[in-house]
């Protein structure tokens, strides 16, 4: 079974900045998001996959990933996927040994910034950069599948 142990936070700043990696742009949207579990379609770069990950709310999910055409992932975000598609742009960070993963909304999402990282245990420690702020783990409000169907823009 495939494990993704991961927690997610906001940001105080956008110190980060300086010493991350370019960019890459990610499209995303979702097939399926049932009570068990969402189907999503992604397209990061030139690379395209399609994933299925449990909707456990908390720091660790089941998640499979397996790679498809990029022909096929386009066809899917403008025909089946739930609009709108999630946009954004990531860029990893590394700090104090830690591999960071920090999203820029675009689109309907605009606004929101996440840094995530991903844990190979729930207790495992690691040392918090200082541009991190508030823990957004346990929100499923921050979760893309949410953020697909209640985008960043609308929320009070």
């Amino acid at each position: 079974m495939a494990i993704e142990i991961e927690r997610k936070f906001l940001l105080r700043d956008d110190s980060w900045r300086k010493s991350a990696t370019a960019g890459i742009p990610i499209k995303q949207g979702y097939l399926i998001g049932a009570k068990q579990a969402s189907v999503r379609v992604r397209l990061q770069g030139e690379k395209a996959n399609l994933n299925i990950k449990s909707m456990t709310l908390g720091v660790t999910r089941q998640e499979y990933e397996y790679s498809i055409p990029r022909e096929d992932a386009l066809e899917l975000l403008t025909t089946l996927c739930t609009q709108p598609i999630i946009e954004k742009t990531r860029y990893r960070v590394t700090y104090a040994g830690s591999e960071w993963e920090i999203d820029v909304f675009e689109g309907e999402n605009a606004g929101l910034v996440v840094a995530e990282i991903e844990l190979t245990d729930e207790n495992e420690s690691f040392e918090r950069p200082p541009w991190l702020g508030r823990e957004v783990s346990q929100e499923p409000r921050y979760y893309n599948t949410c953020l697909a169907k209640h985008p960043y823009k609308a929320w009070d």
